[in-house]
């Protein structure tokens, strides 16, 4: 028996339910893809343009770094403030005592000239005899001599001329010993009895001593020998002598008319 041929068309449904569902659901797909994709490309958009998210450790890391970093550089800065302010406080205040210092000195100075006017002008009833208104040392470098300074004075009211020497004692130490060494073993040979003066109101007596090596001053004796009276005798410290702030001594004998 012959085969049949095939059959030239083939009649479908136009309304297949599997095909139509089929397309769904690739179609479906498609659009879930597209969407993820879409979400994808939105969220990388938005890391390059607003920068790391602030929920990440590395971030965050580096916020704190950066802010502790300010914050030691502010401390820093504040620091260095207070120490050029502190620098400037000490230059103040070196200079504050500096003209302190001088002050004293210049009213130190203005009270010994106040005294020493007042003595000779005679300013009280009562009439003083001679009297050693100053002493002053001055070292001469590169040497053991020291440049001596004696002021003397009377009261203006006796008007009488007064003559005499003057010489001075020096007390100190030398090793563990107490030692004085007199007028003959500091003065100069050719004054070798003192110092002369002659004067009617006052007089400043100048000369030289020198002390031995090794030899520590403490004090000086100052001997005031008129040719007539008695003897004047004051005693004041060596840093006195330097300072020429002797208001106050240990020893003041002057001689009375």
């Amino acid at each position: 028996m012959a085969s049949r041929p095939p059959p030239r068309f083939v009649v479908r449904r136009h309304d297949d339910p599997g095909g139509w569902w089929r397309r769904r659901w690739w179609l479906a797909l498609f659009w879930l893809i597209s969407l993820a994709i879409t979400a994808l490309l939105a969220g990388l958009m938005a890391r390059s343009t607003t920068g790391p998210s602030a929920s990440d450790p590395a971030s965050q890391a580096v916020g704190t770094a950066a802010a502790t970093v300010t914050t030691v550089n502010d401390l820093k800065q504040q620091i260095a403030n207070l120490q050029r302010a502190a620098q400037v406080n000490q230059v103040a205040t070196r200079a504050l005592r500096g003209t302190l210092t001088q002050r004293e000195e210049e009213i130190s100075g203005l009270r010994a000239d106040l005294g020493f006017y007042s003595r000779l002008v005679g300013g009280g009833t009562q009439r003083h005899g001679l009297k050693v208104q100053e002493v002053k040392l001055q070292p001469i470098s590169g040497s053991r001599g020291w440049n001596l300074v004696l002021s003397l004075t009377q009261n203006a009211k006796r008007g009488d001329e007064i003559s005499g020497t003057a010489s001075v004692r020096v007390e100190g130490l030398s090793g563990d010993k107490v030692v004085q060494l007199g007028w003959s073993a500091l003065g100069d040979a050719a004054q070798k009895d003192g110092l002369p003066f002659q004067f009617m109101y006052f007089q400043q007596l100048q000369g030289t001593i020198v002390l031995p090596a090794g030899f520590r001053p403490t004090r000086l004796r100052i001997l005031i020998k008129p040719k007539k009276g008695q003897p004047v005798t004051r005693t004041v410290t060596w840093r006195e002598a330097l300072s020429g702030n002797i208001t106050s001594a240990q020893e003041n004998h002057d001689a009375q008319p």
